[in-house]
């Protein structure tokens, strides 16, 4: 191979360092109408009475909507392959306001000055009512956050809104109970994790116009083209054939932009008016109407044999949708099914959920997709269960992680581990982190102390039977080719790997593959680029695209040669059979004039199966006994991705989630007040971590060979943020003998904590 498995320099790479303009903001029209949202300071009310006169006499405003002028179609923002597993239950205005920063009016002016004084000048008269802010009361609770009567749901997955349920399950295999009750070693322990917000460079926004034929063009950053035709489409109640999607460059969407959450405002507004508009959120409303993780409260039951078995496993996890249904039934099915087949030797398991509405800021997508709050929960009772027999947990892991060949219990896409190096990633990260010598801690004097910390992962490559990965290609007259893709590069590189792909199939150059991005009218259809999907599937259409166009190529050579395509050969610059032969330059000019066969092919690909990467995650840590501070000194993640299909971007996406988990750990808190306000309403005070607060992070591969993946590879998008949590609340009680069950783990916690167990040593 040339170019796969090699550290090839992303393809777009100069165009970003040299400010190239390739966003949203860049590429918009400078007449765009500026369009802005009037949000609901209450976190339940109605809106009794609005008025807009005031709002429309500012110069330079050009139109004030309210509930009264939109569609009254109920949709979801949730980017899903139809039929969506989330709820109906939106409009794009609706009286009934569910959470501190719903939206009340759309304001489009002339000028950003002029929108904002607009927003000024609207009144409106509110009725408030009680508002629903704790998840643990939402069920059956008497306030509905969804009474209304065209609430719909067209999956079925529990849902009731008259219950405040957005999804409920349950899935059982074995006596749970039974075989708890015959383990030498049970927890029975409950993790909380906050509302964390992905906090990307680009806030969300989106630039509509009409073209010459009417048809609403949508400009936008997002993950999900094609499903935000539809969801666009359904909510002006227009056909999706009226709707083009368009996505430039995107500044970071890690699962943010999995919702529609911008684009409805301005292609109304551009609907309506007939004119340009566009939309750019601040960071305020990035953070109080945005789409973070959602808020999970985890039980998890546990029991271990004298041995160190893990016999069986009961989790629940109790997920907050808050005001909306967003991706709330999906994300809650991988705190199980991705935490439970972590430990192989499971004779029972449970695992039962209640997916809440809250009045609090609608939940969405973040990378790891409830995976990271389960994992962080049962590989932090099975460090409960290690330290109950006192066995170090890194042996604990040896003896019962997923090997190769090994049974996935839980696991609903694939029965059997049929690649798997976890067992080389853990002795390779013991290796790393000289794990022998530093468990579990070491005294540093001063009232420092450290203490080691390790979690093992998996996660999944597409959803099976679901996504879908599309690849179009052609030869081109002078011998080149486009490869044009339906799946979105949020700026991991996926058009970088994609062409490494396509180069290696078709024995060219890198140079010579012309990657289009996404344009729904000309791309072939991709589910997007989430569930970590885009290496595997649109991988394989990739491959397949490539495979179908070679033959394609050899049998019009051959017809050029008067041979029989049997026998002749292409090596990706020729095409031979015995001493003739033509060169692709040749058969590109000829397959352009006078030509009845086009040598373009389009291909797509979906998998049965989910094959699943994994990974070892270790943190070293340093907690400071006075203040309560806890520093990462050293991570080490080891990955098993299949094959890496560019190592460097491989290692840069694995840093990155490892930080992005450092930041949940220990950094990234979300509260609200007592009205439902959402306090961390900036980067000023939501934390994320800096460069400063990271120490070391050390990434390494050991691959196994996936037969169903390109070229080998699964995937690795996801995976890398579900470790740091586990590892690093571990190294915190291997070091300070205190366990947190809550995250993040900040220095008041921390000092706290430690003053009560000094307190309770003495009493």
């Amino acid at each position: 191979m040339t170019y796969v498995n090699k550290p090839v320099r992303k393809t777009d790479a100069m165009a970003l360092v040299t400010g190239k303009g390739v966003y949203v903001d860049d590429l918009a029209p400078r007449d765009c109408l500026i369009v802005k949202v009037l949000r609901s300071p209450y976190a339940n009310a109605w809106v009794e009475e609005i008025h807009t006169e005031k709002a429309l006499a500012v110069a330079g405003v050009v139109c004030v909507f309210t509930y009264k002028d939109v569609p009254q179609n109920r949709f979801t923002l949730a980017g899903q392959t139809y039929p969506e597993f989330s709820p109906y239950d939106r409009l794009i205005l609706d009286p009934h306001l569910r959470f501190v920063g719903d939206a009340v009016a759309i304001v489009a002016g002339e000028t950003e000055a002029a929108a904002d004084q607009a927003l000024k000048r609207i009144r409106v008269k509110y009725r408030v009512e009680e508002p629903l802010l704790d998840m643990r009361r939402a069920k059956d609770n008497p306030v509905l956050v969804h009474p209304e009567e065209d609430w719909e749901i067209r999956v079925s997955v529990g849902g009731d809104n008259r219950r405040n349920l957005c999804s409920t399950g349950c899935e059982e295999w074995g006596d749970v109970d039974k075989v708890l009750k015959e383990c030498r070693y049970t927890v029975d322990r409950t993790y909380h994790t906050k509302a964390n917000s992905q906090a990307m460079m680009e806030t969300f926004r989106t630039c509509c116009y009409l073209d010459h034929a009417g048809r609403l063009n949508v400009l936008s950053s997002t993950q999900i083209p094609f499903h935000v035709r539809r969801i666009v489409g359904r909510a002006l109640g227009i056909p999706a054939s009226k709707v083009r999607v368009i996505k430039p460059r995107i500044g970071g969407g890690f699962g943010a932009k999995q919702t529609a959450v911008s684009d409805v405002y301005p292609a109304f507004v551009t609907w309506k008016t007939g004119r340009p508009s566009k939309i750019v959120y601040s960071r305020y409303e990035s953070q109080i109407c945005g789409s973070p993780r959602h808020e999970m409260e985890i039980r998890v039951r546990a029991g271990m044999d004298e041995h160190g078995i893990v016999k069986a496993l009961d989790v629940y996890t109790l997920s907050n949708a808050g005001a909306y249904g967003e991706h709330g039934a999906t994300t809650v099915g991988l705190t199980g099914h991705k935490a439970i087949p972590l430990y192989r030797h499971t004779e029972a398991y449970r695992f039962s959920y209640d997916v809440v509405y809250t009045n609090l800021q609608g939940a969405g997508a973040f990378r790891g997709y409830g995976a990271t709050q389960g994992i962080y929960a049962v590989e932090t009772a099975v460090n409960e269960l290690a330290a109950q027999i006192g066995m170090d947990p890194v042996k604990i892991r040896e003896l019962n992680m997923p090997l190769e060949g090994s049974p996935l219990h839980g696991y609903l896409d694939s029965e059997m581990a049929d690649s798997c190096a976890l067992d080389q990633c853990m002795a390779r990260a013991k290796e790393m982190m000289d794990w022998d010598a530093k468990y579990p801690r070491r005294d540093m004097g001063s009232g420092k102390i450290r203490g080691v910390g390790v979690a093992m992962a998996m996660q999944g490559s597409s959803i099976a039977g679901v996504d879908v990965g599309g690849a179009d290609l052609k030869l081109n007259e002078e011998g080149t080719y486009t490869l044009t893709l339906g799946c979105t590069d949020m700026g991991t590189g996926c058009d970088t790997i994609l062409a490494q792909m396509a180069a290696d199939c078709l024995d060219t150059k890198m140079e010579n593959i012309t990657v289009f991005g996404v344009d729904t009218d000309t791309s072939p259809y991709d589910s997007g680029s989430y569930a970590s999907s885009t290496t595997y599937a649109t991988g394989n259409a990739v491959m397949r695209a490539c495979e179908a166009l070679r033959e394609k190529i050899l049998e019009f050579g051959a017809g050029m040669l008067e041979a029989d395509p049997e026998e002749a050969d292409f090596d990706g610059e020729y095409v031979t059979c015995g001493e003739k032969k033509v060169s692709l330059s040749e058969i590109a000019f000829a397959a352009t004039c006078g030509n009845n066969k086009e040598l373009r092919v389009t291909r797509n690909y979906s998998s049965p199966i989910s094959p699943p990467p994994y990974m070892v995650g270790m943190a070293e840590v340093e907690v400071d006994t006075q203040t309560g501070s806890v520093k990462v000194l050293d991570y080490v993640g080891v990955v098993d991705c299949g094959t890496p299909i560019n190592p460097n971007l491989a290692r840069v996406q694995t840093e990155g989630g490892i930080v992005q988990g450092i930041g949940m750990a220990l950094f990234e808190d979300v509260r609200y007040s007592a009205r439902g306000a959402v306090m961390e309403n900036s980067l000023m005070q939501y934390k994320i971590p800096s460069r400063l607060d990271i120490g070391k992070v050390r990434v390494e591969f050991r691959s196994s060979y996936e037969k169903t993946g390109p070229f080998g590879a699964k995937s690795i998008g996801e995976l890398v943020i579900d470790t740091p949590s586990p590892a690093i609340t571990n190294a915190v009680y291997n070091a300070v003998g205190v366990q947190f069950r809550e995250l993040p783990i900040t220095p008041e916690k921390v000092a706290m904590a430690i003053l009560e167990k000094e307190a309770g040593e003495k009493g």
